[in-house]
């Protein structure tokens, strides 16, 4: 009787190092240089397998930010990396844009609208993207009868600000670096 009690400690704790050795292999980052990042959607899908693109495809991101946004990867990718320079709110904001279009019922658009609003365009907003008082002030005015172009000035304005100066910083990259060679 005493000898399975004895037993038991060293079981649970045996049991417990192999739990902790199985939960530092999950944490442990992948060998990959790109830890792909499912886009914000409003309901998750199924994540679709992800092609790595060629070099000749990747080169043309060099000079198209909109080639790199089309693809799923480069997607990923870019996303990947704006999050590790704690920038992402930029292309959150896109993506949520472009989720908003795709949108056909008027009151499910004025209730993603209002979450854009609260999450990226209002005063303090807990994702709030850079943009200026006018294109603010249009896109609220917008928000009064939301349509698929609410946030089409804002959604432009993110996109010229990403294209002068993350696209250029996501190139000189190394997830970029290696996707060319």
């Amino acid at each position: 009787m005493c000898k399975g009690l004895a037993a038991l400690p060293h079981t649970c704790l045996e049991r417990a190092k192999e739990i902790k050795t199985k939960l530092g292999t999950l944490l442990q980052k992948p060998d990959s240089s790109v830890d792909l990042i499912i886009p914000y959607s409003e309901k998750p899908e199924k994540p679709a397998k992800l092609q790595k693109p060629s070099a000749e495809e990747a080169w043309q991101w060099r000079n198209s930010l909109e080639k790199l946004l089309q693809n799923p990867y480069g997607l990923a990718s870019f996303q990947n990396f704006l999050k590790s320079e704690f920038s992402e709110e930029n292309i959150e904001f896109w993506i949520a844009c472009e989720d908003y279009k795709k949108i056909k019922f008027p009151s499910k658009m004025t209730e993603k609208a209002k979450k854009i609003y609260e999450e990226f365009i209002q005063s303090e907003a807990p994702k709030e993207v850079n943009i200026d008082h006018f294109t603010k002030s249009v896109t609220m005015k917008n928000l009064v009868e939301p349509s698929e172009s609410t946030f089409d000035l804002a959604q432009k304005k993110i996109f010229m600000l990403m294209e002068k100066d993350s696209l250029p910083r996501f190139v000189r990259s190394s997830i970029y670096q290696e996707f060319i060679k």
